[in-house]
């Protein structure tokens, strides 16, 4: 072989692949960069070519498929939501609008309680269930409910932690007592399963049934499977109120024992009796921190919380399930012990906001203190028969918190974010109902309330916890930054002008501010409007095995 034939083979693969390599599909040109680390921000342009981020840098001498200009704009790997609700409204509205306009690429979801796996019982309670959305329960597992999402199209990326209640929903059902021997062997193999299919990890959610019957060994026997993935534990703890305390020091008995890295959900302490509690809760998590223990939290920047009428009611009472409840609410018998047995907020901090039954729909908006004078029953009498006449667990807000508090919670290092809202769209049937106004406006809210006009963090540092940090957290290798390599998961905002709208009077309002978003490579959101484009994917968890 000659010599010029040899240097042509190996010179002119190479003088082909720079020249490519000047060409691109997509060019974000000036924009000023936050990578998600946490550093200062700078300019330059982005390139994306497939799935991926192409080339960061000064891309003045290359061309593109399609350029855009973003000077003056903040430029961003897309934003997680720790805690996402969108199980159902992804079934229903697969473009995740809500969040999709505030720059969220990537919905975590399973609070306590996932969508697998299902035993028929299991199957059959959700197609009973099913109100306003409808759907087909076409999965069993975890993994097959992500996958379902995907092959459906949905335009974020989905991810999901196992739930410690779904678990022992399908070995126990809803029964009130300790698991044998062998229950607790299938509910261990029940999380394997889901960790090897892709789970982040485990989830529990203490305040609600059936998750509220376990006690602390099972959990930590649980756990201890998923530590052995890598996975986190995330918890709802069994109290955020007058014993806080002893909520946070089983959750620290879970984490130290199963050998498990462990997430507060919606790290919060609630009542206005409680607020001061707080300081004292964070010293708590920043000693366990400083001796080792990996434990985090995340939060959502409001002042209320939202939940369904039925949590307050004595966990007793809901034993059996929806069914059981309703008919020991029935019993006039029983009433007098229920309502002995609850420890009820204010009723005017509850507002009502979801009914299944359309005939009670004209009490949204209303507080359970203005039912009750309406008509001339107790608080807990209202309450029952709310229950009862909308055979539901009745949606709610509660206005419970400080907003001191909450700026003390952003301004902590090891907290991440999330809406613990489904995603949603400002259209049937998502406005048969009033939500917590988080569902369009949580990470909106941070950037523009507290972080550009009150400045509690800078807009680097909120970035550095929207994206690598949770990323991290869920051992995501390629997600949550702007590097070369890395899945073109990204948002671009312009910092001046992003700010929540929904208020909880009129929640149905989308943000404003963000201008493109990107979800592996593809645009989504363009000029603020979205694309119809459904690239998400089933983001899969440290124990996947494929």
């Amino acid at each position: 072989m000659s010599r010029l034939l040899v240097f042509l083979l190996l010179v002119a693969p190479c003088a082909l692949g720079a020249e490519a390599a000047m060409h691109h599909e997509m060019i974000l040109r000036n924009g000023t960069l936050y990578d998600g680390g946490g550093g200062a921000p700078f300019v330059a342009d982005l390139a994306i070519d497939g799935d991926r981020i192409a080339a960061i840098g000064d891309l003045s001498g290359r061309t593109a498929d399609s350029d855009i200009d973003v000077e003056g704009l903040a430029v961003a790997p897309g934003f997680i939501n720790m805690l996402s609700w969108s199980n159902l409204s992804l079934l229903q509205d697969g473009r995740s609008l809500s969040d999709i306009r505030q720059g969220v690429t990537l919905e975590v979801m399973g609070e306590g309680h996932s969508m697998g796996p299902l035993n028929e019982a299991m199957k059959q309670e959700k197609r009973e269930n099913q109100s306003d959305i409808r759907y087909d329960v076409a999965w069993t597992t975890l993994g097959e409910y992500l996958q379902h999402l995907e092959d459906r199209g949905v335009s974020t990326n989905v991810a999901s932690f196992v739930g410690a209640s779904t678990v022992r929903q399908h070995v126990m059902g809803y029964e009130d007592r300790a698991a044998s021997a062998d229950e607790l062997m299938q509910m261990k193999e029940l999380v394997e399963g889901a960790m090897l299919e892709g789970a982040m990890g485990l989830s529990s959610a203490l305040v609600y049934v059936p998750g509220n019957f376990a006690g602390t060994g099972e959990l930590v026997e649980l756990a201890g499977v998923a530590a052995g993935f890598d996975g986190l534990y995330t918890s709802h703890m069994r109290n955020e109120g007058k014993t806080i305390f002893d909520a946070l020091d089983e959750f620290m008995t879970i984490v130290r024992e199963s050998g498990i890295r462990g997430e507060i959900y919606h790290l919060k302490v609630s009542g206005k009796e409680n607020w001061d509690k707080l300081d004292k809760v964070i010293l708590r998590i920043e000693a366990a921190r400083a001796e080792g223990l990996p434990v985090t939290a995340d939060i959502y920047p409001y002042h209320a919380s939202s939940t369904g009428l039925t949590i307050e009611l004595p966990g007793w009472a809901k034993e059996g399930g929806q069914d059981a409840l309703i008919e020991r609410l029935k019993d006039p018998a029983l009433r007098p012990k229920i309502a002995a047995d609850m420890d009820m907020i204010p009723p005017g901090d509850l507002m009502l906001t979801n009914f299944e039954n359309p005939a009670l729909r004209h009490l949204i908006g209303k507080t359970l203190a203005d039912v009750s004078e309406q008509r001339g029953t107790s608080p807990e009498e209202t309450a029952f028969d709310l229950i009862v006449e909308d055979d539901s667990r009745v949606g709610t807000v509660r206005f419970t918190m400080s907003e001191d508090n909450i700026r003390k919670k952003i301004a902590l290092p090891w907290v991440s974010f999330c809406s613990d809202s489904s995603s949603q769209a400002p259209e049937p049937p998502f406005t048969f109902s009033q939500p917590h106004p988080r569902g369009y406006g949580a990470f909106a809210r941070l950037l523009g309330k507290y972080v550009r006009e009150e400045q509690v963090i800078p807009l680097e540092e909120a970035i550095h916890r929207l994206t690598r940090f949770p990323a991290r957290n869920l051992r995501l290798e390629q997600r949550g930054g702007l590097e070369p390599g890395f899945f073109a998961d990204v948002v671009v905002f312009d910092p001046a002008t992003i700010i929540d709208r929904a208020t909880f009077e009129e929640p149905h309002q989308l943000a404003v501010g963000v201008m493109h978003v990107f979800v592996n490579g593809e645009q989504v959101l363009r000029d603020g409007e979205h694309t119809g484009a459904r690239p998400g994917r089933f983001v899969r968890g440290p124990g996947y095995r494929p």
